[in-house]
């Protein structure tokens, strides 16, 4: 396993390949001598031509070989009758991977191949020896493709297609392709889907859908890249259901018998896989989103990017070649074997050119080999396998079948690894980020505002205390002063009473000198008295004086400890103005914040508008539902939101359905954002193609809200959206009564004759088609104006309009046959002419009636094999030259059902019938 990996370059490493031995041309022995050496020019080489175009190489990409196997088909029962007495035309040599092709009895040519599987190899050995590199590789993100080429009846359905329900031993390689890769992905996060198709007669029909039967193939003009929009993509979620899908298929696969094999597959079937895988991606780091003082954001932060590798693995099983004379092919079976030959001899050119580096590649002359462009020559890694038979009846093919696969041995592939970055995830983890950061500025916000409550509360309760326990203070010295000066007071008092006494005294004395007293005696004793007065009162009032400075130092004390709280009020004050700053600081930071999620909302948006425009580009195409995409909000999706990125898509819109509520996405289309309008019916359309959620929007009101949209809306895409979701809706029957009850049909009538759009056009008559299929609607349809809405919409001219145009046609005109031929069993009476008619719309589908558009003329031809069917239209149609093309449907049409209800409109009605005679013309 180790050498074939490296063989194909399964190796990320840009590794250089070797190609073993001669790969530019075979290597020719002769029994009679001894082998030859290998060519020298078997060196590798680059081959600018490529079915893939120039431009899918590149820097990135890794150079691998196509891969060749050959196995042989053991003798089969015919074979071991007629041809007993010969030996096989080949010889196998599996030690050194090569075969002897035998001329005669005496000489053979010796041909080299990357693997030789003998007759006996299992089922098993093949696959692993030559697909369980290729789907490796596809698991790895590489495009792969395994293909099998040889004659009718060598055993290639079998070793591709073969279910082995009976004898799992005998599985094929498509079912353990399908094991594989289920074993490895993970149903979380990865998703696989399949297309089925066949290649009948250069037609791609769905092997899944037998009525799609005309599929185009897409190419797109950067890349080159291939795909078939028109095919069923179905998801699929284990091997059960996968088998179901291929026992499905099979079912619907063109075989016949022929000589060479009595179930001759008579298409080539292409088996498409499309793998979605997530893995974790390098580094994202957004663009920063500056502050004002030059510092990054707090939201310019790094994660990782999911990324999301989208890979396809093709199996094609190619019809049989096979020679006219010997398989006795006729009639039908000849020329599907034409068919089958010439895109077989178209591919050969192809390989031809690749292999001689040819500047040119003829890969329009088939559409197999347009489908196979990336195969070979192109971006995937390819492995194919050559089967052949034993018999030397058939020498001639076999030997044809050697060298297809030697010069396809000489074809480069330049494989490369497909991955983008998942922004849908990416998205929804900047929102989850987002709301981090939010409620991370909410608990700061919180935080703070609680700090400067608790901060104030202490403040106050602080200064409270401090003016209480000075206040009492103050009470007290105040109380203590008062009581001191009240007894100087009262001391004072004593004192005057004592020197008015003294007084009384002196008075006393001098009425005893006029007595005769000593006066002499009597001076000293009062001389002495007053002296001793003098000096007690100095003593007393330096006393007092001393106690008056002590209270003043005490008040002055008093008042330097009431300035303290003051100090500590203007400290408090201070603290809350920068508090307050602090808090204009967080509004600030909080309103730019909201500025940054406003700029990340709307790049959300036009993230999500630039995923809904690529999703419509790659959904374009159908003419059934006109939103069932992806697809699958955000697909495809992303996509290519293509069916795969359909399915993606789809997940993503349902997860916001139940995240949301439809409800919400309701009132969204009110909003006065015309961007948040555009997205919410967007949403609403992608939900109503789902027939499970029809029911729900129409009971919550989304009918009227779309009917309302189309009434007053001036946006060109919201109408044309708005008319997308009513015609999904209009699937229903149920729901085509009450867009008819609530004037729809008058509204999109309106919108028809105002758009010049041609996909809002598309839309609008795609959902007066719809309504179009309805019998209980026909007349009512007509009087608001329906049929000349439709018939208006041909100015457009587009071939989309065009076929939604012709398909309401049909739908009437199916609808009118079918009254007519109840009201004529029911009463026996024949109802008037066709309202299509009475409208004027007769010349148009005359005019249309061969377009070269399929789908266009498919329905006119529809449209005019169900009004002929009723006899009074038949004048008018002969009148308008219906007559001629309804005989060149019956001879010419590529539909056999179409071609037989014409021949058999044109037996029944006598009025055709004499025409016809009139002209001469047999039918």
């Amino acid at each position: 396993m180790a050498s074939s990996a490296l063989r194909n370059g399964t190796s990320k490493a840009p590794l250089k390949v070797e190609r073993p031995l001669s790969v530019n041309s075979a290597i020719k022995t002769s029994n009679r001598q001894k082998a030859s050496q290998p060519s020298p020019s078997g060196t590798r080489r680059t081959i600018s031509g490529s079915l893939a175009g120039p431009g899918n190489k590149d820097d990135g990409a890794v150079s691998a070989r196509v891969r060749v196997a050959v196995r042989l088909r053991p003798r089969n029962a015919e074979e071991l009758v007629a041809d007993a007495d010969f030996a096989d035309c080949v010889e196998l040599q599996p030690e050194l991977k090569r075969l002897k092709l035998r001329k005669n009895n005496w000489d053979s040519d010796t041909y080299q191949f990357d693997e030789v599987l003998t007759e006996c190899a299992s089922q098993k050995r093949v696959y692993e020896v030559v697909a369980k590199p290729v789907v490796e590789s596809v698991l790895e993100g590489y495009n792969g493709t395994v293909m099998a080429y040889g004659q009718t009846g060598t055993g290639k359905t079998f070793t591709l297609g073969r279910l082995g329900e009976e004898d799992t031993a005998a599985r094929g390689i498509m079912v353990r392709s399908m094991e594989d890769i289920f074993a490895d992905i993970s149903p979380d996060t990865d998703s696989v889907s399949v297309s089925y198709m066949q290649l009948y007669m250069e037609t791609i029909q769905d092997l899944l859908d037998p009525g799609n039967d005309n599929i185009a193939i897409v190419e797109d003009p950067k890349t080159g890249d291939v795909s078939v929009p028109g095919a069923i993509v179905a998801e699929i979620r284990d091997q059960q259901s996968f088998v179901e899908l291929l026992r499905l298929g099979e079912a619907h696969r063109f075989a016949a018998n022929t000589k060479l094999n009595t179930e001759s597959s008579r298409s080539h079937a292409i088996l498409m896989v499309h793998v979605r895988r997530t893995v974790k991606g390098r580094p994202y780091r957004d663009l920063p989103l500056p502050t004002e003082n030059g510092n990054a954001s707090l939201l310019h932060k790094s994660f990782q990017a999911p990324l999301v590798r989208k890979s396809k693995l093709v199996v094609v099983d190619l019809a049989g070649s096979e020679r006219i004379d010997k398989s006795g092919s006729e009639g039908h079976t000849l020329e599907e074997a034409k068919s089958i030959n010439l895109s077989l001899s178209a591919l050969g050119k192809c390989i031809n050119a690749l292999a001689e580096n040819s500047p040119h590649v003829p890969t329009r002359d088939s559409k197999l080999t347009r489908l196979l462009r990336d195969s070979f020559g192109g971006t995937a890694r390819t492995s194919l396998i050559v089967t052949i038979g034993p018999s030397p009846r058939h020498r001639g093919e076999t030997a044809s079948t050697i060298m297809f696969g030697q010069r396809a041995m000489k074809v480069e592939n330049m494989v490369k690894l497909k991955e983008e970055f998942d922004y849908k995830s990416l998205c929804r983890k900047l929102e989850r980020e987002l709301d981090k950061v939010l409620a991370e500025n909410e608990r700061q916000k919180k935080f703070f505002e609680d700090e400067i409550e608790k901060i104030s509360i202490e403040a106050q309760e602080r200064i409270s205390m401090a003016e209480r326990k000075y206040a009492d203070s103050l009470e007290c010295e105040r109380l203590k002063y008062q009581k001191e000066y009240m007894e100087a007071i009262r001391k004072l008092e004593e004192q005057w009473k004592i020197n008015q006494q003294k007084l009384s005294n002196g008075r006393l004395e001098k009425e005893a000198k006029d007595k005769g007293i000593d006066e002499t005696r009597v001076q000293e004793a009062a001389g002495l008295s007053a002296s001793d007065d003098v000096v007690e009162l100095k003593k007393l009032l330096q006393k007092e004086i001393q106690l008056r400075q002590a209270a003043d130092q005490e008040i002055n004390d008093l008042k330097s400890q009431l300035v303290q709280p003051k100090k500590l009020e203007t400290a408090d004050n201070v603290e809350f103005l920068k508090l307050g700053k602090m808090l204009e600081d967080e509004a600030r930071q909080k309103q730019k914040l909201e500025e940054e999620i406003q700029v990340l909302k709307n790049q959300l948006l036009q993230m999500s508008f630039e995923a809904d425009e690529t999703r419509r580009s790659l959904d374009r195409g159908g003419s059934g539902k006109i939103f069932t995409g992806i697809d699958a909000l955000m697909a495809a999706v992303k996509h290519p939101y293509t069916k795969d990125s359909g399915n993606g898509q789809k997940a993503s819109i349902a997860k916001l359905f139940e995240q949301v509520g439809l409800q919400k996405i309701l009132s969204l289309l009110e909003s006065e954002d015309p961007d948040v309008r555009i997205h919410a019916v967007k949403v609403v359309a992608n939900l109503a193609a789902e027939e499970a959620n029809q029911e729900r929007i129409v009971d919550a009101g989304g009918l009227t809200s779309l009917l309302m949209l189309l009434r007053s809306s001036e946006d060109e895409t919201i109408r044309r959206v708005a008319a997308g979701a009513v015609a999904n809706l209009a699937m229903n029957e149920t729901n085509q009564e009450l867009i008819m009850d609530q004037g729809g049909i008058s509204l999109l009538s309106a919108t028809a004759a105002e758009a010049e759009d041609p996909q809002t056009l598309r839309m609008v008559a795609g959902a007066i088609a719809n309504l179009c299929g309805n019998d209980k609607l026909q007349t009512k349809l007509r009087g608001e104006g329906g049929i000349k809405a439709l018939l208006g919409m041909v100015r457009c001219a587009h071939p989309d309009v065009l076929a939604q145009v012709a398909r309401g046609i049909a739908n009437f005109a199916k609808c009118e046959s079918r009254a007519s031929t109840q009201d004529m069993c029911a009463t026996g009476t024949k109802s008037g002419r066709s309202l299509l008619i009475d409208d004027g719309a007769l010349p148009w589908i005359v005019q249309n009636a061969n377009n070269e558009a399929s789908p266009i003329r498919r329905h006119i031809e529809l449209a005019l094999c169900h009004l002929a069917q009723h006899e009074v239209n038949a004048k008018d149609m002969i009148a308008g030259g219906a007559l001629w093309e309804l005989v060149r449907i019956s001879r010419e049409c590529s539909r056999e059902d179409i071609r037989t209800l014409a021949r058999r409109t044109l037996t029944s009605s006598p009025t055709f019938q004499t025409e016809l005679r009139r002209l001469r013309i047999e039918c």
